[in-house]
């Protein structure tokens, strides 16, 4: 029995990474033309369901394809600690550290630590030691380093980023001091994926300033075109048909939305699958996307709007009543009673934070597909 070959789920590699082919040209080259290569510090953002995860786990398959080791971690409270135990060697146990600003560490010791806490002051430091004794030894050839991913970057704590930053640039001026070769120098790579948001916050604080130097990617909706390419290629690959105009219309389902693509592919193939035919059919489209829908407002819609205000909700409420269709900025200070600088002030947060933009003079339109139509539902 032929298996689906889309695949919805959180993190999981789709068989085609389509319209993200330059970015993963900019980190792959970055990790072959040595340190100070800008796509060393990368900074990923997208709203939920853009592949950010997906992103992640493709950079760390190329840099173990260039024997580059990595870690892999998703921010919450003490990442820092489980970033040193990583990088530990074997011998040394971390698991049960966390922090306690009554007890600091000046660097890694060799021993087991047992009970040890990290102060948020050392924590630096101590994450640059034992990112400098893992590339010392020998298992990391020449030329070669660590690659570092953080998603969710938004959930990290602010100490937590600033130890992060702090340590990884030490040990950046620590490679460009050593008499090595700039060939054989070992580096560290490091990528921060999260909501968008989370590039102001990142660099508004005075610390982590150097991370403006970092190459900045945001993943944004696929081009129809390349999204139907993809349906016919894949649908083909697993040993199904599917037409020209029904691949373009399930493109148009979609919107690009990467998450919504994945869906949308997944359940036409199971539903041709369910009839028994290798032919993926108009009603299968249909049925695909109806299916799809439902998965993406629990999956994508409802997370959206986690941590927006009441009063961003009032606006959004407001457009809602258009969706599909773009709203009229001006009525959206009537349907909320509200001024024209309220509405100017709020235009301005929910475009800054990706859920909304720009839609022709005087126009918005929502960024995450369906969510006008989810806001009416509720």
């Amino acid at each position: 029995m032929a298996a689906n070959p889309f695949k919805p789920t959180a993190g999981k590699m789709p068989p085609i990474l389509i319209g993200r082919q330059s970015m993963i040209d900019d980190f792959s080259e970055a990790l072959e033309n040595g340190v100070g290569a800008p796509g060393r510090i990368m900074l990923v953002t997208g709203q939920r369901g853009f592949g950010k995860t997906v992103m992640l786990t493709e950079f760390r398959r190329i840099a173990k394809a260039q024997r580059w080791e990595t870690i892999g971690e998703t921010a919450s409270e003490g990442l820092v600690t489980r970033l040193v135990q990583a990088l530990a060697p074997s011998g040394m146990h971390l698991d049960q550290a966390d922090f306690s600003p009554s007890v600091g560490i000046a660097g890694v010791a060799t021993a087991s630590l047992g009970q040890a806490h990290f102060s948020v002051a050392s924590s630096p430091l101590t994450l640059r030691n034992a990112l400098n004794r893992r590339l010392s030894g020998r298992k990391i050839g020449k030329g070669k380093g660590i690659l570092i991913t953080i998603d969710e970057t938004q959930a990290a704590s602010r100490d937590d980023l600033i130890a992060i930053a702090t340590a990884v640039q030490h040990v950046i001026a620590d490679g460009d001091e050593s008499d090595v070769p700039d060939a054989e120098k070992k580096g560290v790579a490091i990528v921060f994926a999260g909501l968008p948001y989370m590039v102001n916050d990142l660099l508004d604080n005075e610390v982590t300033t150097f991370l403006r130097r970092a190459l900045r990617r945001e993943l944004d909706n696929v081009p129809l075109p390349d999204v139907k390419n993809a349906y016919l290629e894949t649908v083909a690959e697993s040993g199904k048909t599917i037409s020209e105009s029904d691949a373009l219309e399930a493109a148009r389902r979609s919107d690009g939305y990467p998450y919504m693509v994945q869906l949308v592919g997944y359940y036409m193939w199971q539903s041709a699958q369910r009839r028994g035919s290798d032919t993926i059919t108009a009603a299968d489209v249909e049925a695909g996307t109806a299916d799809a829908l439902l998965a993406f407002d629990d999956a994508v819609c409802a997370p959206a709007l986690d941590g927006t205000t009441s009063a961003e909700r009032l606006f959004l409420r407001a457009m809602a009543q258009d969706a599909p269709e773009s709203t009229k900025v001006g009525d959206i200070a009537s349907r909320t009673r509200r001024s024209r600088s309220w509405v100017s002030k709020y235009r301005a947060i929910l475009i800054k934070d990706r859920l909304i933009r720009p839609a022709g003079h005087g126009e918005l339109e929502f960024v995450v597909p369906h969510l006008g139509e989810y806001l009416k539902q509720q």
